[in-house]
C-alpha cells in the first residue's frame, strides 16, 4: 500500500546533534570517569572502616553503609554504562535491562538512605529523651528499613527493568514519524514516497532506552518515569531533610555548647550541598516533562538535552561527597579511617618484604588492632555533631 504526504510536514529532530554528542561524549571519558574514580575509593574505604574496625553500633552506622554500598554499585555500574552505549551495547539486551536497572536502583535507594539518615538525626538530637530507649533497641529495626527502601528502590525501577530494550534507532523511525499509519495499518510506506528523508545511515546502530507497543502505554510510562524520580528521588527526600534538619539547628542553636556552631555548619552543609547537586537536574527533568508532548523547535529540545546532560553530571558528584559529608567528618570514624590507612601502608610493606611473613604478622596486627577498638569506647556515631 502506497501512501503520499503534504509537502508541509515536517521531519522529526534528530534524536542527537553532533554537538550534544561531543558534549556527553567527554563528559562520559574525564568528568564521570573522575566522579567514579574518586567516588569508588571513599566509598570502598568506608565500608572497609566498617568490615574491620569499627562495628555498626547505632542506626545512623547501618545508613551510612548501605549508602556506601549503594554508591559503590552505583560508579561501578556507571562506567560499564558508559563503555556499553560507546560499542552499541554489544552485550545485548540483558545488558541494556541490568546495567541500567542497577543504576536505578542505587539511585533512589542512596537519596532515600540519606533521608533515613536525617530522620535518625531528628530523633538522636531534638527527641533525644523520648528516643534514647526506643533508638538503643531499634538497630535490628535498622536493617529492616533498610531492606524496605532497597525494596521501594527496586519497585520503582521496573519500568525500567520491563520497557528498556535494545534496538536500533532506524527502526523505529517509522512509529514515531507516523504514528497515525502505524495505528491504522500493518504496511509501512515505501521509502520513494517520503517526503522526509529517512534517518541517517549513522543512526542505524543499537540503542538502550524505553521502547513501548502503543502510545497510550509510552505516554503514561514516560511520563510516570521521571515524575516519580522526581517526587520520590528528590521532593520527598528534601522535605524529610528540611523538617529534621531544621529541628536539629534549632536545637543546637539553643543548646549551651561550643562546639554548637560546628555541628550546625556541618548540618546546613549536608542539605546545601543536596540542593546544589541534584536542584538543577531534577528542575531540567520538570521542564522536560512539562513539554514533553508539545510541539517544540528542535533547537529547544537540544537545549533541553544539553541542560539534562549537564545537570545529571552534577548530580553523579554527590556520591562522591557522601563520604565526606556523612562518614569522615566523625572524629570517631576518622580515627578508624587513619587506622585503615595504616593498616593497608603496613600490610604492602611486609608484602613486598615478604610474603609469607606478611601474612602471619598481618593477620597478629590486624586482630590486635580489633581487640584494641572493640576495649575502646565505641559510643556515639559516625555522624557526629
Amino acid at each position: 500500500m502506497n501512501y503520499s504526504y503534504d509537502d508541509d510536514i515536517s521531519s522529526p529532530c534528530e534524536m542527537n546533534s553532533n554537538s550534544i554528542n561531543n558534549i556527553k561524549y567527554y563528559l562520559q571519558v574525564y568528568v564521570h570517569s573522575l566522579i567514579c574514580i574518586v567516588g569508588f575509593i571513599g566509598n570502598v574505604l568506608v565500608i572497609l572502616t566498617y568490615a574491620f574496625y569499627k562495628r555498626t553500633k547505632s542506626m545512623t552506622d547501618v545508613y551510612l553503609l548501605n549508602v556506601a554500598i549503594a554508591d559503590v554499585l552505583f560508579v561501578v555500574a556507571l562506567p560499564l554504562i558508559i563503555f556499553s552505549e560507546q560499542s552499541a551495547w554489544a552485550l545485548g539486551n540483558w545488558s541494556c535491562k541490568l546495567l541500567r536497572g542497577v543504576y536505578s536502583i542505587n539511585l533512589y535507594s542512596g537519596i532515600l538512605l540519606l533521608a533515613c539518615i536525617s530522620l535518625d538525626r531528628y530523633l538522636a538530637i531534638v527527641q533525644a529523651r523520648r528516643s534514647f530507649r526506643f533508638r538503643s533497641s531499634m538497630l535490628v529495626y535498622s536493617y529492616i528499613i533498610c531492606a524496605i527502601v532497597w525494596l521501594l528502590a527496586f519497585l520503582l525501577t521496573l519500568p525500567t527493568f520491563i520497557y528498556y530494550e535494545r534496538y536500533k534507532r532506524s527502526e523505529t523511525f517509522i512509529f514515531f514519524a507516523f504514528p497515525e499509519i502505524i495505528s491504522n495499518s500493518t504496511h509501512l510506506p515505501e521509502a520513494e514516497n517520503w517526503t522526509s528523508a529517512p534517518p541517517d545511515p549513522e543512526d542505524d546502530k543499537h540503542v538502550c532506552f524505553f521502547l513501548f507497543k502503543d502510545n497510550d502505554t509510552a505516554k503514561q510510562i514516560k511520563l510516570l518515569v521521571p515524575s516519580s524520580q522526581v517526587a520520590v528521588g528528590f521532593f520527598l527526600p528534601l522535605l524529610v531533610m528540611g523538617f529534621c534538619y531544621s529541628s536539629v539547628v534549632i536545637t543546637l542553636l539553643r543548646a549551651k555548647n561550643f562546639q554548637r556552631h560546628k555541628a550546625v555548619r556541618v548540618v546546613l552543609t549536608v542539605v546545601l550541598v543536596f540542593i546544589i547537586c541534584h536542584l538543577p537536574y531534577n528542575a531540567a527533568l520538570l521542564y522536560d516533562l512539562s513539554y514533553m508532548f508539545a510541539p517544540s523547535e528542535c533547537s529547544d529540545y537540544d537545549n533541553t538535552q544539553l541542560l539534562l546532560i549537564l545537570t545529571e553530571s552534577l548530580a553523579y558528584l554527590h556520591c562522591c561527597l557522601n563520604p565526606l559529608l556523612y562518614a569522615f567528618i566523625g572524629v570517631k570514624f576518622r580515627n578508624h579511617f587513619r587506622k585503615v590507612v595504616e593498616d593497608l601502608w603496613c600490610l604492602g610493606k611486609s608484602y613486598i618484604g615478604a610474603r609469607r611473613t606478611s601474612r602471619v604478622t598481618s593477620e597478629a596486627y590486624l586482630s590486635s588492632r580489633r581487640s584494641v577498638d572493640s576495649s575502646g569506647n565505641e559510643n556515639g556515631t559516625s555522624f557526629t555533631m
